[in-house]
């Protein structure tokens, strides 16, 4: 038997650190830990495929709560399904003791387990659709108040046109009016382009 660990993070920037330690504080090798940073609306996750193929019966795979593996009610049911019964490899989350497959093996202890799945399942899904309400409340909030959303717009230097008028008569080379105005070449073509439009209308 090995044991695996899996962990999922909603963005680049979350700290997987806390699910590390659980993880390996249940007698995970962290050379057995695949981490996947994305959403947890579908399992098309690369590392979580990969765990799949690597499982085999008789394996171990533990996770720290169920909503790390995912948002998506009817795939966590299929999920669990296909891994327990198909792979026939068992499954244990850290937060909920009776969702481990390695102790609840006899038809109550499956019915049991299966009947705490879907209302977690369920209770993941619904979180995943507030946070989604939330953000769609936060923007909608945001445009009523007039607030920028996104990147801030590029600030144009004072002295632009002056050489931005040295540029286009050839006077100086791209990189001298990069010098001058003090810009990085993605926001001096930018810049550029957003003149030239103005220019063209």
């Amino acid at each position: 038997m090995r044991k695996y660990g899996y962990i999922r993070v909603s963005d680049k920037d979350q700290n997987e650190a806390r699910q590390i330690l659980s993880l390996k504080e249940a007698g995970v090798d962290e050379a057995f830990i695949l981490i996947d940073k994305q959403s947890g609306k579908n399992f098309d996750r690369p590392q979580y495929q990969l765990l799949k193929k690597a499982l085999r019966e008789g394996d171990l795979l533990v996770i720290s709560s169920i909503d790390r593996l995912g948002r998506n009610y009817k795939e966590i049911i299929n999920e669990w399904k296909y891994i327990t019964q198909e792979l026939k490899a068992d499954i244990k989350i850290l937060d909920m003791s009776l969702l481990d497959t390695t102790l609840h093996k006899d038809l109550l202890g499956t019915f049991i387990s299966d009947l705490i799945l879907q209302v977690l399942a369920y209770v993941a899904e619904q979180e995943r659709h507030n946070i989604k309400k939330r953000q769609e409340e936060g923007i909608a909030a945001a445009k009523i108040q007039g607030k920028h959303l996104g990147r801030p717009k590029t600030k144009t230097p004072e002295n632009f046109t002056i050489v931005y008028e040295k540029w286009i008569n050839k006077e100086i080379t791209a990189r001298a009016a990069m010098k001058e105005l003090n810009l990085k070449p993605t926001t001096f073509y930018n810049l550029l382009n957003l003149q030239k439009s103005k220019d063209n209308s």
